[in-house]
Protein backbone atom coordinates (compact mmCIF):
# COMPACT_ATOMS: atom_id res chain seq x y z
CA UNK A 1 0.00 0.00 0.00
CA UNK A 2 0.75 3.38 -0.71
CA UNK A 3 1.28 5.38 3.11
CA UNK A 4 1.23 9.14 0.91
CA UNK A 5 -2.45 7.93 -0.84
CA UNK A 6 -3.92 6.65 1.92
CA UNK A 7 -3.06 9.62 3.98
CA UNK A 8 -4.43 11.51 1.74
CA UNK A 9 -7.38 9.54 1.20
CA UNK A 10 -8.17 9.68 4.88
CA UNK A 11 -7.24 13.28 5.82
CA UNK A 12 -9.97 13.85 3.22
CA UNK A 13 -12.70 11.98 5.07
CA UNK A 14 -11.80 13.13 8.59
CA UNK A 15 -11.88 16.94 6.76
CA UNK A 16 -14.99 16.72 5.55
CA UNK A 17 -16.54 15.15 8.67
CA UNK A 18 -15.05 18.32 10.80
CA UNK A 19 -16.80 20.20 8.17
CA UNK A 20 -20.47 18.85 8.56
CA UNK A 21 -20.09 18.66 12.13
CA UNK A 22 -18.15 21.99 13.41
CA UNK A 23 -20.08 24.63 14.43
CA UNK A 24 -20.63 27.62 11.73
CA UNK A 25 -19.32 31.52 12.83
CA UNK A 26 -22.97 33.34 12.53
CA UNK A 27 -24.23 35.59 15.22
CA UNK A 28 -22.95 36.81 18.59
CA UNK A 29 -20.15 34.29 18.31
CA UNK A 30 -19.25 34.37 15.19
CA UNK A 31 -15.58 35.36 16.08
CA UNK A 32 -15.47 33.00 18.94
CA UNK A 33 -16.25 30.29 16.62
CA UNK A 34 -13.98 31.85 14.04
CA UNK A 35 -11.18 31.62 16.22
CA UNK A 36 -11.80 27.81 16.91
CA UNK A 37 -12.25 26.85 13.32
CA UNK A 38 -9.13 29.23 12.17
CA UNK A 39 -6.62 26.62 13.97
CA UNK A 40 -9.15 23.82 13.03
CA UNK A 41 -8.67 24.50 9.77
CA UNK A 42 -5.26 25.59 9.29
CA UNK A 43 -4.05 22.12 7.81
CA UNK A 44 -2.26 19.49 9.55
CA UNK A 45 -1.81 15.81 9.45
CA UNK A 46 -4.63 14.27 10.86
CA UNK A 47 -2.38 11.76 12.67
CA UNK A 48 -4.81 10.86 15.85
CA UNK A 49 -8.02 10.95 13.85
CA UNK A 50 -6.25 8.75 10.81
CA UNK A 51 -4.70 6.03 13.92
CA UNK A 52 -8.52 5.65 15.07
CA UNK A 53 -9.39 5.28 11.92
CA UNK A 54 -6.54 2.79 10.50
CA UNK A 55 -7.25 0.83 14.15
CA UNK A 56 -10.57 0.37 13.20
CA UNK A 57 -10.03 -0.70 9.85
CA UNK A 58 -7.29 -3.24 11.22
CA UNK A 59 -10.03 -5.08 13.28
CA UNK A 60 -12.56 -5.07 9.85
CA UNK A 61 -14.84 -2.65 11.19
CA UNK A 62 -17.06 0.39 9.20
CA UNK A 63 -15.71 3.89 10.10
CA UNK A 64 -18.65 5.60 8.71
CA UNK A 65 -20.47 5.64 12.14
CA UNK A 66 -17.62 6.52 14.21
CA UNK A 67 -16.21 9.73 12.15
CA UNK A 68 -17.76 12.70 15.27
CA UNK A 69 -15.77 10.44 17.24
CA UNK A 70 -12.61 10.96 15.08
CA UNK A 71 -13.42 14.81 14.88
CA UNK A 72 -13.71 15.06 18.65
CA UNK A 73 -9.86 13.92 18.78
CA UNK A 74 -8.92 16.51 16.21
CA UNK A 75 -10.78 19.44 18.31
CA UNK A 76 -8.71 18.17 21.26
CA UNK A 77 -5.28 18.27 19.38
CA UNK A 78 -5.76 21.37 18.04
CA UNK A 79 -6.76 22.52 21.25
CA UNK A 80 -3.41 21.49 22.81
CA UNK A 81 -1.44 23.15 20.01
CA UNK A 82 -3.39 26.43 20.57
CA UNK A 83 -2.80 26.45 24.16
CA UNK A 84 1.03 25.27 23.91
CA UNK A 85 1.71 28.07 21.37
CA UNK A 86 0.73 31.32 24.15
CA UNK A 87 3.18 33.46 24.88
CA UNK A 88 2.70 32.17 28.90
CA UNK A 89 3.98 28.48 27.14
CA UNK A 90 5.85 28.15 23.90
CA UNK A 91 5.62 31.63 22.54
CA UNK A 92 5.03 30.83 19.36
CA UNK A 93 4.42 32.45 16.56
CA UNK A 94 4.13 30.16 13.77
CA UNK A 95 2.08 27.03 13.64
CA UNK A 96 1.28 24.98 10.27
CA UNK A 97 3.21 27.99 8.33
CA UNK A 98 0.30 30.29 9.29
CA UNK A 99 0.42 32.67 12.46
CA UNK A 100 -0.53 31.19 15.73
CA UNK A 101 -4.47 31.89 16.97
CA UNK A 102 -3.28 34.57 19.45
CA UNK A 103 -1.55 36.55 16.73
CA UNK A 104 -4.53 36.96 15.00
CA UNK A 105 -7.05 36.78 17.94
CA UNK A 106 -5.57 37.65 20.91
CA UNK A 107 -4.00 36.00 24.17
CA UNK A 108 -7.88 35.72 25.60
CA UNK A 109 -9.36 35.21 21.92
CA UNK A 110 -7.21 32.40 21.32
CA UNK A 111 -7.79 30.82 25.44
CA UNK A 112 -11.08 30.69 25.22
CA UNK A 113 -10.40 29.26 21.89
CA UNK A 114 -8.75 26.22 23.03
CA UNK A 115 -11.30 25.72 25.52
CA UNK A 116 -14.15 25.84 23.30
CA UNK A 117 -12.44 23.39 21.19
CA UNK A 118 -11.77 21.27 24.08
CA UNK A 119 -15.22 21.35 25.80
CA UNK A 120 -16.86 21.22 22.17
CA UNK A 121 -14.82 17.54 21.78
CA UNK A 122 -17.36 16.12 24.68
CA UNK A 123 -20.25 17.25 23.10
CA UNK A 124 -19.23 15.23 19.88
CA UNK A 125 -18.12 12.19 21.97
CA UNK A 126 -21.11 11.81 24.27
CA UNK A 127 -23.46 12.71 21.00
CA UNK A 128 -25.45 10.01 19.89
CA UNK A 129 -24.89 7.64 17.39
CA UNK A 130 -27.11 4.34 15.87
CA UNK A 131 -27.89 2.11 18.78
CA UNK A 132 -26.77 -1.06 16.99
CA UNK A 133 -22.88 1.09 16.28
CA UNK A 134 -21.65 1.95 19.92
CA UNK A 135 -23.36 1.27 23.86
CA UNK A 136 -23.43 3.45 26.28
CA UNK A 137 -20.63 1.14 28.36
CA UNK A 138 -18.16 1.33 25.67
CA UNK A 139 -19.18 5.03 25.37
CA UNK A 140 -18.37 6.13 28.81
CA UNK A 141 -14.93 4.09 28.33
CA UNK A 142 -13.77 5.66 25.22
CA UNK A 143 -14.63 8.71 27.16
CA UNK A 144 -12.74 7.82 30.72
CA UNK A 145 -9.91 7.12 28.44
CA UNK A 146 -9.79 10.19 26.50
CA UNK A 147 -10.10 12.00 29.78
CA UNK A 148 -7.46 10.35 31.31
CA UNK A 149 -5.02 10.79 28.35
CA UNK A 150 -5.30 14.41 28.01
CA UNK A 151 -5.77 15.73 31.87
CA UNK A 152 -3.15 15.74 34.71
CA UNK A 153 -1.98 12.20 34.36
CA UNK A 154 -1.47 12.85 30.76
CA UNK A 155 -1.01 15.71 28.14
CA UNK A 156 -1.64 19.02 30.43
CA UNK A 157 0.27 17.11 33.26
CA UNK A 158 3.04 16.23 30.76
CA UNK A 159 3.27 20.13 29.54
CA UNK A 160 3.36 21.17 33.17
CA UNK A 161 6.01 18.91 33.71
CA UNK A 162 7.77 20.10 30.09
CA UNK A 163 7.52 23.45 31.45
CA UNK A 164 8.84 22.64 35.14
CA UNK A 165 11.85 20.87 33.59
CA UNK A 166 13.43 24.48 31.32
CA UNK A 167 16.28 26.11 31.98
CA UNK A 168 17.72 22.60 34.14
CA UNK A 169 18.70 19.27 33.51
CA UNK A 170 16.45 16.64 34.61
CA UNK A 171 16.99 12.66 35.01
CA UNK A 172 15.94 10.86 31.30
CA UNK A 173 13.35 9.07 33.28
CA UNK A 174 11.44 12.43 33.37
CA UNK A 175 11.84 13.29 29.92
CA UNK A 176 10.29 9.81 29.45
CA UNK A 177 7.45 10.93 31.39
CA UNK A 178 7.18 14.11 29.66
CA UNK A 179 7.02 12.57 26.41
CA UNK A 180 5.18 9.76 26.75
CA UNK A 181 2.44 12.20 28.75
CA UNK A 182 2.42 15.46 26.65
CA UNK A 183 2.47 13.84 23.23
CA UNK A 184 1.93 9.53 23.51
CA UNK A 185 -0.59 9.75 25.78
CA UNK A 186 -3.44 11.08 23.22
CA UNK A 187 -1.86 8.85 20.28
CA UNK A 188 -2.33 6.20 22.46
CA UNK A 189 -5.63 7.12 23.72
CA UNK A 190 -7.00 7.35 19.43
CA UNK A 191 -5.33 4.02 19.17
CA UNK A 192 -7.32 2.69 22.10
CA UNK A 193 -10.49 4.44 20.92
CA UNK A 194 -10.46 2.66 17.42
CA UNK A 195 -10.21 -0.40 19.12
CA UNK A 196 -13.11 0.13 21.57
CA UNK A 197 -15.21 1.21 18.30
CA UNK A 198 -14.32 -1.75 16.78
CA UNK A 199 -15.06 -4.20 19.42
CA UNK A 200 -11.31 -5.29 19.98
CA UNK A 201 -11.05 -8.61 22.54
CA UNK A 202 -8.89 -7.86 25.86
CA UNK A 203 -5.43 -8.87 23.63
CA UNK A 204 -6.26 -7.24 20.56
CA UNK A 205 -6.71 -4.18 22.97
CA UNK A 206 -2.94 -4.44 24.83
CA UNK A 207 -1.61 -5.12 21.80
CA UNK A 208 -3.35 -2.44 20.01
CA UNK A 209 -2.16 -0.30 23.08
CA UNK A 210 1.61 -1.70 22.80
CA UNK A 211 1.69 -0.04 19.29
CA UNK A 212 -0.12 3.14 20.44
CA UNK A 213 2.67 4.19 23.41
CA UNK A 214 5.45 3.19 20.88
CA UNK A 215 4.06 5.20 18.07
CA UNK A 216 2.86 8.06 20.66
CA UNK A 217 6.45 8.23 22.44
CA UNK A 218 8.45 7.82 18.64
CA UNK A 219 6.40 10.61 17.71
CA UNK A 220 7.78 13.03 20.04
CA UNK A 221 11.60 11.68 19.64
CA UNK A 222 11.10 12.54 16.32
CA UNK A 223 9.71 16.01 16.91
CA UNK A 224 12.60 16.25 19.03
CA UNK A 225 15.15 15.30 16.21
CA UNK A 226 13.07 17.88 13.73
CA UNK A 227 13.22 20.93 16.29
CA UNK A 228 17.26 20.07 15.65
CA UNK A 229 17.51 19.31 11.92
CA UNK A 230 14.91 21.28 10.11
CA UNK A 231 13.59 24.68 9.06
CA UNK A 232 10.69 27.18 9.88
CA UNK A 233 9.73 26.75 6.58
CA UNK A 234 9.63 23.15 6.45
CA UNK A 235 8.37 22.74 9.51
CA UNK A 236 6.02 25.66 9.84
CA UNK A 237 6.56 26.33 13.08
CA UNK A 238 9.64 27.97 14.79
CA UNK A 239 12.67 25.87 14.18
CA UNK A 240 15.70 25.43 16.90
CA UNK A 241 13.01 26.78 20.14
CA UNK A 242 13.63 23.70 22.06
CA UNK A 243 17.60 24.65 21.90
CA UNK A 244 16.45 28.41 22.65
CA UNK A 245 14.55 27.52 25.66
CA UNK A 246 17.07 24.60 26.74
CA UNK A 247 14.87 22.19 26.79
CA UNK A 248 15.04 18.72 28.08
CA UNK A 249 15.04 16.20 24.32
CA UNK A 250 16.46 13.24 23.56
CA UNK A 251 19.00 14.79 21.16
CA UNK A 252 19.95 16.95 24.38
CA UNK A 253 21.08 14.01 26.35
CA UNK A 254 21.93 11.11 23.48
CA UNK A 255 22.92 13.44 20.64
CA UNK A 256 21.24 13.39 17.13
CA UNK A 257 22.59 9.91 15.80
CA UNK A 258 21.79 7.97 18.57
CA UNK A 259 18.11 9.83 19.08
CA UNK A 260 17.80 8.78 15.41
CA UNK A 261 18.57 4.86 16.27
CA UNK A 262 16.63 5.08 19.47
CA UNK A 263 13.18 6.31 17.47
CA UNK A 264 13.87 3.48 14.78
CA UNK A 265 13.86 0.58 17.62
CA UNK A 266 10.57 2.43 19.50
CA UNK A 267 8.94 1.84 15.66
CA UNK A 268 10.29 -1.70 15.40
CA UNK A 269 8.42 -2.10 18.69
CA UNK A 270 5.37 -0.71 17.86
CA UNK A 271 5.29 -2.54 14.62
CA UNK A 272 6.43 -5.70 16.73
CA UNK A 273 2.88 -5.76 18.84
CA UNK A 274 1.25 -5.70 15.52
CA UNK A 275 2.53 -9.24 15.16
CA UNK A 276 -0.81 -11.29 15.33
CA UNK A 277 -2.54 -8.59 12.90
CA UNK A 278 -3.54 -9.54 9.01
CA UNK A 279 -2.47 -7.32 6.21
CA UNK A 280 -5.81 -5.38 7.26
CA UNK A 281 -3.47 -3.51 9.80
CA UNK A 282 -1.13 -2.77 7.31
CA UNK A 283 -1.92 0.82 7.36
CA UNK A 284 -1.00 1.08 11.07
CA UNK A 285 2.22 -0.57 10.46
CA UNK A 286 2.88 1.84 7.40
CA UNK A 287 2.02 5.27 9.94
CA UNK A 288 4.37 3.99 12.18
CA UNK A 289 7.11 4.11 9.17
CA UNK A 290 5.67 7.62 8.21
CA UNK A 291 6.14 8.78 12.10
CA UNK A 292 9.47 7.68 11.77
CA UNK A 293 10.76 9.18 8.24
CA UNK A 294 8.23 12.34 8.06
CA UNK A 295 9.96 15.94 7.94
CA UNK A 296 7.30 18.09 9.45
Amino acid sequence: MNIKSYLAEKRGVVEKALSSCMLKPEGELARHIESMNYSLDAGGKRVRPILCLATIEALGADIEPYLTVCCALECIHTYSLIHDDLPAMDDDELRRGKPTNHMVYGEAGAILAGDGLLSYAFELLSKPVPSSALDDTSRLRIIHIISRAIGPLGMVGGQALDIDAEQRKVPFESLQMIHRCKTGALITASVQTGAILARADNEQFLSLTEYGNNVGLAFQIVDDLLNVEGTTERLGKTAGSDATRNKSTYPAFFGVEKTRHMAEETIKAAKHALKDFDDKADPLRKLADYIYNRTH
